[in-house]
């Protein structure tokens, strides 16, 4: 018997159609096989489609999973920053807790008219070190300032400001063959305090539109150069996408709006 299964296209972080970046979210009533899940993401063909389904453990209102075209992450903050924008608009509420797999508990929160709408997600912050890439450096077009790295494959090039940022034409093949990893290109912004663009060839998104876990990267990374824990960026990628981060702890809100473009049935 084939399966019908509520789909939303969502533009995160994005106040209207055809900016930020898009996701697919699709509410599922028990887990698919995971090469289902990857399939679906391939047929989606979007950077992320997220997958919930309800939580049983009582942790949280929700599991939730991510799928690439290709494969499963460990963590997609703008198909989760989706996701509760669609089960706060379809069920009500402030706020909604996700169950994952590698990343903890996540929460996507409301605002108010007072805070201008929108919605603020909380991902875990992810802390680099200074750290040698040659091999990907050679392969940006420019050379960066610093750079910073962990072991989690993510990469931090810091450049001297945001027209280098939108000048960069990287070896997107080259890039790819060096594995999962995401190379994040950073640095002070004009009309925002920072600006960056994101490349992720070997996860099957030569440059994604606007990436909520790269800005848990930055966010530890521009607060102690800025010297607040409040600030804007702007991810310059064709779609763009604006975004608030505040580090509070072991926690960075990424906050922005999402738009509903498409909602429909999955059939399987």
């Amino acid at each position: 018997m084939p399966q019908k299964i509520p789909y939303w296209h969502v533009d995160a972080f994005a106040a209207r159609p055809f900016g930020g970046n898009q996701a697919a979210v699709m509410v599922l009533d028990e887990w698919l096989p995971d090469d289902v899940l990857v399939a679906i993401g391939g047929e989606n063909l979007f950077a992320e489609t997220a997958f919930v389904v309800r939580d049983t453990t009582g942790e949280a209102d929700w599991e939730l999973r991510w799928c690439t075209p290709t494969y499963e992450i460990a963590l997609c903050g703008h198909a989760t920053l989706a996701s509760g924008h669609i089960l706060l608009q379809r069920d009500g509420g402030e706020r909604v807790t996700f169950r994952t797999r590698k990343s903890g508990i996540l929460e996507v929160v409301k605002l108010g008219a007072q805070d201008s709408g929108g919605y603020e997600l909380a991902l875990p912050a992810i802390h680099t070190a200074p750290a040698a890439y040659p091999e990907a450096v050679a392969l940006l077009g420019a050379q960066p300032l610093e750079v910073w790295r962990n072991d989690s494959r993510y990469n931090i090039f810091l450049f001297e400001n945001e027209a280098a940022i939108r000048a960069l034409d990287p070896d997107i093949r080259g890039l790819g063959a060096l594995g999962t990893d995401q190379f994040i290109c950073t640095a002070p912004g004009e009309a925002t305090d920072i600006v960056s663009r994101v490349f992720v060839p070997g996860g099957g998104v030569d440059e994604d539109s606007v990436t909520g876990s790269a800005h848990a990267v930055l966010a530890p990374f521009w607060a102690k150069r800025l010297g607040r824990e409040s600030f804007t960026a702007h991810q310059a990628s064709q779609r763009g996408g604006d975004l608030t981060l505040r580090l509070d702890g072991d926690k960075a809100w990424l906050g922005g709006p999402c738009v509903t473009v498409v909602e429909g049935v999955f059939h399987l």
